[in-house]
């Protein structure tokens, strides 16, 4: 029996932070960061059978031509996946889950510009997340490694830990994106090589990261999330995927500030071939 405080529930018994329950929690789940995004599924469902909002986590289920979704908002970091993930898992009871985070990201090559695709075949976390779980069983250990020979990082920093997108949803959902390594940082500044009144401990970053591949797949892209899901659904038995939008490309130094219309397209892409 799990103690109260070590998975505390709200007064209506739902999972304290996500406030869903197995019965309002769909097997298929649209994660996306900003909470103001799950508003689009509105349009995008049949219809809505449940909706809660809580902090930076709201929650929409309902069905598209049939099929039954999840729509969850996260907010920023691998500290609140840390949080969505255990929540998700407890309401899944024993159920498999299949996960797909659509958000938005910084590319770190010329070929991924604003506005373009990328789907995470890998991750890379730098933010030592899953070093906390005695069941992590590093799957892919030789990445690793091979990761920190190619970057030689201070010993200071988190110790890098890799995972790998579901096969099946990559195949299917993300059929003719860009395919590459995808890096989670554990901030937006410093951690993502960007200076402005401090300034990176590790030199030229973004350059480093990019000139990194395994299995001939390159690092594409920086974000802040995708690494702890993955992770997470590793040790729990669920398969995820995550897709980006590219609103920065990190080597031209543009940014696409209105990105409304083809998040709306990307989430609906993803609706439609989560099956």
């Amino acid at each position: 029996m799990i103690k109260a405080s070590e998975l505390p529930l709200a007064a209506d018994g739902s999972l304290y932070h996500i406030r869903l329950t197995p019965a309002t929690l769909a097997e298929r789940v649209v994660l996306v960061g900003d909470p103001s995004r799950v508003d689009m599924f509105n349009q995008i469902f049949d219809k809505v059978e449940f909706e809660s909002i809580n902090r930076e986590l709201h929650a929409i289920t309902g069905t598209y031509h049939g099929k039954r979704l999840t729509a969850l908002s996260t907010g920023m970091g691998c500290d609140n996946i840390d949080i969505v993930m255990t929540e998700l898992d407890a309401a899944a009871d024993g159920r498999q889950l299949k996960l797909v985070r659509v958000g938005t990201s910084g590319s770190l090559i010329e070929g991924a510009d604003c506005g373009g695709l990328v789907a995470s075949a890998y991750a890379v976390g730098m933010d030592g997340l899953m070093n906390f779980y005695s069941e992590w069983d590093a799957p892919l250990r030789p990445m690793e490694e091979a990761f920190l020979r190619h970057m030689e990082l201070a010993p200071a920093l988190a110790r890098p830990y890799c995972a790998q997108a579901g096969g099946t949803l990559l195949a299917s959902v993300a059929e003719g994106m860009h395919h590459g390594i995808t890096v989670t940082a554990p901030g937006f500044y410093g951690p993502q090589g960007r200076a402005v009144r401090l300034h990176p401990s590790i030199a030229n970053l973004n350059e480093r990261l990019a000139a990194f591949s395994w299995e001939g797949i390159g690092v594409s892209n920086l974000e802040m999330e995708t690494s702890a899901i993955y992770g997470f659904s590793h040790m729990m038995g669920h398969e995820a995927l995550t897709v980006c939008l590219i609103i920065a490309n990190r080597p031209k130094g543009t940014f696409l500030n209105d990105y409304h219309e083809p998040m709306r397209q990307l989430l609906g892409t993803v609706v439609e071939r989560l099956g």
